[in-house]
């Protein structure tokens, strides 16, 4: 899932950002920090994924925005999974499984 330097095959960001969003609404920062503390420090996202990654899942109607006041009293986009991309979850979660499983099963041989 990731290289050396933590940078993620295309097509797991999505993946992980539904599974972030299904702890709650978060702005863009705090889901690239939880991904990273989660994953002990391997996964960093920059904002140049993660920014085009949340608009196509706007555009897919897998998550919803609303503008915020963050912690520190800043203005944030607040993003949340909605049905659909809970939907989307179980779906990518259950595929990715099986990939994972696939290729785990190859590396023991």
């Amino acid at each position: 899932m990731a290289r050396n330097r933590g940078e993620l095959l295309q097509g797991t960001l999505d993946l992980l950002v539904l599974k972030v969003l299904q702890l709650g609404a978060m702005h863009g920062w705090g889901i690239t920090q939880l991904i990273q503390q989660h994953s002990d420090d391997v996964l960093q996202v920059n904002e140049g994924s993660l920014y085009p990654s949340l608009y196509r899942m706007k555009q897919q109607r897998l998550i919803s925005s609303e503008w915020r006041i963050t912690e520190n009293n800043r203005r944030a986009r607040y993003y949340s999974l909605t049905v659909l991309g809970r939907k989307r979850l179980a779906e990518e979660r259950a595929v990715w499984e099986r990939l994972s499983g696939a290729v785990n099963r190859v590396l023991q041989t």
